[in-house]
């Protein structure tokens, strides 16, 4: 009987720290239960106010694990905002650029030769690949409207600090690219295999980039 009584209060901890329906260890806030039960369309508004904007052509079954992997991961993790899985943006001015490019989609991922031209939406790909060559996120100054980023960049130290560019939060930096719909297109080395700073940013949705 004891051993019962101890087994009752045990599982009644559990409940209390992961409600029913949450499968995710260590996050209360989320119950996989009432998100599984959400509508599409509620799906897909809750996924694009925390920045999920390439959902038109995903299941229910994706919209629900997408919305939870944000929700466990917070914005500016990798998977936490973009599309699902650092998929890359399409639109109707995609360029030859992106085609041709290796998609990368996690950290794991590894260019298949140097010299290879890349692109990711994924934030910790972006962000590492930055912070390896000492890069700082930062927006040319006066570029700003209503408030927000304008112009992305980096800021690469050993090039000399450019005095136009201002530096920003990795979070603001991230909410600009990914309001704006962006791909980020880099190269990890060049050809020869020394290590590459070159990267461009792209919009699908405008003929400008």
């Amino acid at each position: 009987m004891p051993t019962q009584n101890s087994s009752a209060r045990g599982s009644g901890s559990t409940a209390t720290k992961n409600p029913p329906g949450n499968q995710t260890p260590n996050t209360p806030d989320i119950n996989e239960s009432e998100i599984a039960r959400l509508k599409v369309d509620e799906l897909r508004n809750r996924l694009r106010n925390r920045g999920v904007t390439d959902t038109a052509d995903m299941h229910k079954d994706d919209l629900v694990k997408t919305l939870i992997k944000t929700l466990r991961d917070g914005p500016g993790r990798s998977g936490g905002s973009g599309p699902a899985g650092g998929g890359i943006r399409t639109g109707e001015h995609s360029s030859k650029s992106i085609r041709y490019s290796q998609e990368i989609t996690s950290v794991d991922d590894e260019p298949e030769r140097p010299g290879r031209s890349l692109v990711t939406t994924d934030h910790e790909v972006i962000r590492r690949w930055a912070e390896e060559r000492k890069g700082v996120p930062t927006t040319v100054d006066g570029s700003e409207h209503d408030g927000h980023a304008g112009v992305l960049r980096f800021d690469f130290p050993a090039n000399g600090r450019e005095a136009r560019l201002r530096e920003i939060s990795w979070e603001e930096w991230f909410r600009a690219f990914d309001e704006r719909r962006l791909n980020f297109i880099y190269q990890e080395e060049r050809s020869d295999g020394k290590q590459s700073n070159f990267f461009r940013l792209e919009s699908p949705d405008r003929e400008d980039g």
